[in-house]
């Protein structure tokens, strides 16, 4: 199975694409698409969705994971801008036929570094050790999107419960 993870940031947006076969996983392509403050709204938007949507023709993954949108009470004004990165991501993974995931950067962490408040630097070398890499992926927001994508590996191989009738 090939997943992408994706990292939302409106600055940057880091994404991984890894292919995992049963405790196997091996890296396919990390990196960021940046844009720059300078530019509209609209034009950052457009080019993190283009980007987006190349990775995913280029690399056709079976399933994109995605960071769950966080919001704090003091910071509206970044919820929002982070909505309309989300936005343009889910819509190019809804145009490339590729169903999304979502995942809360505790959730993500727990499932790369066992600690759901566990430090970038710890869920970075966990992320280099799982992938053997030989230093840290960088920057900060591809490790980020690699993590994403092992989270939902993990997810994908956690035994579903089942119900039992009474």
């Amino acid at each position: 199975m090939r997943i992408c993870g994706v990292d939302p940031g409106l600055q940057c947006t880091g994404y991984g694409v890894l292919d995992v076969e049963g405790p196997r996983m091996r890296l396919v392509a990390t990196g960021v698409f940046r844009s720059s403050a300078a530019d509209p709204l609209a034009v950052r938007v457009q080019a993190i969705h283009t980007g987006v949507a190349a990775l995913l023709r280029a690399t056709r993954p079976d399933c994109l994971a995605l960071e769950a949108l966080y919001s704090h009470y003091a910071h509206p004004a970044t919820a929002i801008l982070m909505g309309h990165v989300r936005g343009v991501i889910l819509l190019a993974a809804g145009a490339a036929g590729v169903p999304v995931s979502e995942y809360s950067a505790t959730h993500v962490k727990k499932a790369v570094s066992g600690r759901g408040h566990a430090a970038k630097p710890q869920v970075q070398r966990m992320v280099q050790m799982l992938l053997n890499l030989p230093a840290p992926p960088e920057p900060d927001d591809a490790t980020d999107a690699l993590a994403l994508a092992m989270a939902h590996a993990h997810a994908l191989r956690a035994p579903r419960l089942v119900p039992v009738p009474a």
